[in-house]
């Protein structure tokens, strides 16, 4: 499937949807920096969570960090060049990692997360979106899960924040 252009911060999207409409200035300078910073990914990669429903237009109440999901080779040659300490099979009781760092030089803690996992009722879960949709903010792209595979895995971590994001993902028009 072609890659769709990317639609500035803003900006109306074919369906008349307002993507990322109303982004806070320290969020959206944080994931400008994201971009910059990702321009040298090799491979796929996304952001995740608060950040993402943000990006597609919904309240996501407080964002307090920024959510990135990227390849484990990625993480490896990125993370020590911008000066983030890889941490190794890192997570907690709902959420593991085969590589985590946290980036502090943009206003907000950037999250960068590599063999991401949640805890579902099955077991762990992987997370590997299928769908990629990017966004550019002062030209710099960024990409997210589309909407409703946004919704699907956060209702899939199951936290209530989570599920009011999704509630209100699934408001927008």
């Amino acid at each position: 499937m072609p890659n769709k252009p990317p639609l500035p911060v803003g900006a109306l999207n074919a369906a008349g949807k307002r993507t990322g409409a109303g982004i806070d200035p320290a969020l959206a300078a944080s994931l400008k920096a994201v971009g910059t910073v990702m321009a040298a990914a090799c491979d796929t990669w996304w952001i995740i969570a608060s950040a993402a429903v943000a990006l597609h237009g919904a309240d996501a109440g407080t964002v307090a960090d920024v959510d990135v999901l990227l390849s484990v080779a990625d993480a490896a040659r990125i993370l020590p060049a911008i000066g983030v300490i890889c941490q190794r099979d890192t997570g907690s009781d709902i959420f593991r990692s085969a590589i985590f760092g946290i980036w502090l030089e943009a206003p907000l803690p950037v999250e960068f997360m590599a063999g991401f996992h949640y805890r579902s009722t099955e077991g762990w879960r992987a997370v590997q979106p299928e769908t990629r949709c990017p966004v550019q903010i002062d030209g710099v792209t960024l990409f997210m899960p589309e909407r409703l595979e946004l919704q699907q895995l956060l209702t899939g971590f199951g936290r209530p924040k989570d599920r009011e994001r999704v509630r209100r993902l699934a408001a927008l028009p």
